[in-house]
């Protein structure tokens, strides 16, 4: 896969971030940068193929947002998965919903 990448130069020497990603790969040479670009692009197509095979990209993402919105209304540890599969279940993810489902669990 040709791929159009270099490390002399640009933002691999001049952005901070970028030189420490840089050091941490370990790299010494383009062809190197390069096949571990690729890799990652590779592992990618694969992560997205696998949601699409098994629950799916859209159920998936729910999920995460369900927890992400348990964690915003307050929801600790063992807390948030819980709150998160009753907001699923009820089909409303929302925080005011965490927040109804995250008190009635505390009673």
């Amino acid at each position: 896969m040709p791929l159009a990448l270099g490390l002399v130069g640009g933002s691999t020497k001049t952005h901070p971030v970028a030189r420490i990603a840089v050091k941490i790969l370990g790299v010494k040479n383009t062809k190197e940068f390069a096949q571990v670009v690729a890799s990652v692009g590779l592992a990618q197509n694969f992560a997205a193929l696998r949601a699409l095979a098994t629950e799916g990209i859209q159920r998936g993402h729910m999920k995460l947002h369900a927890r992400n919105i348990a964690v915003i209304a307050g929801a600790e540890g063992g807390e948030i998965d819980a709150v998160s599969k009753k907001m699923i279940e009820g089909k409303k993810i929302n925080v005011n919903g965490a927040k109804e489902i995250l008190k009635k669990m505390k009673k």
